[in-house]
């Protein structure tokens, strides 16, 4: 999915909240919402790297409620496919892994609850945005800076990230803010700073039910932060809605039923601990 629209925009001053993927996890999407009027930061400095929709039970409750909040979003995978009618997430999996078989079930419900007024919303939505700030130029994507669903790793390779910073057009940005992959990380990348800002439907594989955002302060640190939610009552949502494929027990257990997509580095067992995810950096 080569990347077709870009929007431009300023953020002004002020700390910036960065998050991914709520993924229909309207529990988890309230609760960012909550935290960002807690710390006083407008919707016009709240950035969503997409996947509004995804794997969990409410997908047009989430949409208004990511459109009732008026923060600024660009357009994951799954808005790309649902906008044009898709009969698939297109999230970029290999066919037969387990990513790709259990999509059949989530995507189907997404298809089936989501009403044309949120698809034309979706349709609008661009694939990127470059915002001017006082920290210099952020630019947001969902996956890589020219593929929507790329798939990039906290250990990708360092000279892949390099090719992903010089392919942007114009001026070189002091931030790239991603999501799409699921697990946080942060590195800098040739004068520029890559950050996955993670996602909130879904904790981050680390054997833990909090998710992940980011927050840019305006000293120019990018932190990642951990989500509290109900995510006990995201799951039971998701039993309800019959969407029993795995991914109710990961927002539980914290593990992820499709370790086969992840390289083989970052893939968990239960069990096992493994490591502060929010530290996962490139070298």
């Amino acid at each position: 999915m080569l990347i077709r629209t870009t929007q431009s925009g300023d953020l002004g001053g002020g700390p910036v909240l960065v998050f991914g993927g709520p993924y229909s996890n309207l529990q988890a999407t309230r609760a960012i919402r909550a935290m960002a009027r807690a710390r006083d930061i407008p919707a016009e400095r709240c950035l969503c790297t997409g996947d509004v929709v995804g794997y969990c039970a409410d997908p047009e409750a989430t949409v208004a409620e990511i459109r009732d909040w008026g923060c600024r979003v660009i357009a994951g995978n799954v808005e790309r496919q649902l906008a044009e009618g898709a009969l698939d997430c297109g999230c970029g999996f290999e066919a037969g892994t387990a990513c790709d078989l259990l999509s059949a079930g989530w995507y189907a419900h997404a298809n089936a609850h989501v009403g044309a007024e949120a698809r034309a919303w979706m349709a609008g939505l661009p694939d990127a945005l470059d915002l001017t700030s006082p920290l210099g130029l952020l630019r947001l994507v969902h996956g890589g800076t020219r593929e929507v669903n790329r798939f990039l790793w906290p250990d990708t390779e360092p000279a892949v990230l390099r090719q992903e910073v010089a392919h942007l057009p114009g001026a070189r940005p002091a931030f790239v803010f991603a999501g799409h992959s699921g697990l946080p990380f942060r590195t800098a990348v040739d004068g520029a700073f890559w950050v996955n800002a993670g996602v909130i439907g879904l904790p981050p594989n680390d054997g833990q039910p909090q998710t992940r955002y980011a927050i840019l302060h305006p000293d120019g640190q990018a932190e990642i932060c951990r989500l509290d939610y109900d995510h006990e009552g995201a799951a039971r949502a998701m039993e309800d809605a019959g969407l029993r494929q795995g991914y109710h027990h990961a927002l539980r257990s914290g593990l992820w039923p499709s370790q086969d997509i992840l390289p083989a580095a970052l893939r968990r067992s239960p069990g096992l601990d493994p490591g502060p995810a929010d530290q996962r950096t490139v070298p």
